[in-house]
């Protein structure tokens, strides 16, 4: 029987704060945050003990326990590869034995019949390692795709696609990461890192400019560097915010286009008074079919919910490879 259980729980119970922090991946969301290589294997360790927990009963009652072989990764649909350095976390965290043998990297275009890698090693490692890398990687991979859609309708606007906090659970690193993989962008990682007043916000505060000046109050009390943005409903609210000179970004909820080039032209008029550029973004319902005409509005981002809450998996399969 594999000791795979007795690692994973080793792993669950390690606390992040006393770990030495490695870098993973790149630095996301403009150096706001690292995603750390002991959050990824918790996460791991929490995808096996799902898939596993006391073994793969199937390939243990077939399987020699030393025979060697070899699987590799075959695309089956037209998109933008993402995933690739997680599968390598993957492998190594299972069977630091495997070898990888890569050809393609995330961010690659790619097409049916393309092989991203192949991984040599123990055939039950591999196969118990196949469908949560998978899982994985078709995700991350359908995230990217669908961002490069979007962002590519409007790359000539100067306008970029942002993701939103509409995650999946437990995965938002991952599909963030994936985002910027495809070309997007990320807007705040959590509630943590930026400030944005929506709507029920500021009517619990009782108005724009109260929701503002205490976000800002709030900041400087705390000692927080925070970006502070705000979203309205209407060209009065626009007004307001402005007057307060507190935003950084203003964000148009639910405006059509023809609202949203109005309200770009109030808010470009009133930069002069208030000194700095506020930059815009349009937000509410935006479709792959509809991006384009907010982005020739003048507006700096577009934020899009279905770039992670609305995905297809990119399709792909983890096959044996006889000849080796």
């Amino acid at each position: 029987m594999p000791v795979l259980p007795q690692r994973m729980t080793k792993e669950l119970q390690k606390c992040t704060d006393s770990c030495t922090y490695q870098i993973f991946l790149v630095i996301l969301h403009q150096n706001y945050r690292i995603m750390k290589k002991e959050e990824l294997r918790k996460l791991i360790a929490i995808w096996f003990e799902e898939d596993i927990r006391d073994g793969d009963h199937t390939s243990l009652s077939c399987i020699p326990a030393t025979q060697m072989g070899c699987q590799q990764l075959i695309i089956k649909d037209t998109g933008v590869l993402a995933g690739v350095e997680v599968a390598k976390e993957i492998i190594n965290y299972f069977d630091p034995e495997c070898r990888m043998e890569q050809f393609l990297e995330d961010g690659a275009l790619v097409k049916p019949g393309d092989i991203a890698f192949r991984v040599y090693g123990k055939e039950l490692s591999l196969l118990q390692i196949e469908r949560t890398m998978l899982n994985i990687m078709q995700r991350m991979s359908g995230v990217a795709t669908t961002a490069h859609k979007y962002q590519s309708l409007i790359e000539d606007t100067g306008c970029h696609v942002l993701d939103t906090r509409k995650t999946t659970p437990g995965l938002r690193y991952l599909e963030k990461e994936a985002v910027k993989i495809g070309g997007g962008m990320n807007h705040r990682i959590g509630l943590f890192d930026m400030i944005l007043l929506k709507d029920n916000h500021v009517d619990f505060a009782g108005g724009i400019t109260n929701a503002l000046t205490r976000a800002r109050d709030y900041c400087k009390a705390k000692g927080k560097d925070l970006r502070i943005e705000i979203e309205v409903r209407n060209e009065d609210e626009i007004r307001e915010a402005i007057a307060t000179g507190i935003p950084d970004r203003i964000m148009l909820d639910n405006f059509t286009p023809e609202r949203t080039k109005k309200a770009v032209q109030l808010i470009r008029d009133a930069e002069a008074s208030y000194g700095r550029h506020i930059e815009i973004e349009s937000s509410g319902g935006i479709t792959i079919d509809t991006i384009r005409d907010y982005a020739v509005c003048g507006v700096d981002f577009v934020s899009v919910g279905a770039l992670t809450h609305s995905v297809k998996s990119l399709d792909m399969s983890f096959k044996a490879v006889k000849e080796a």
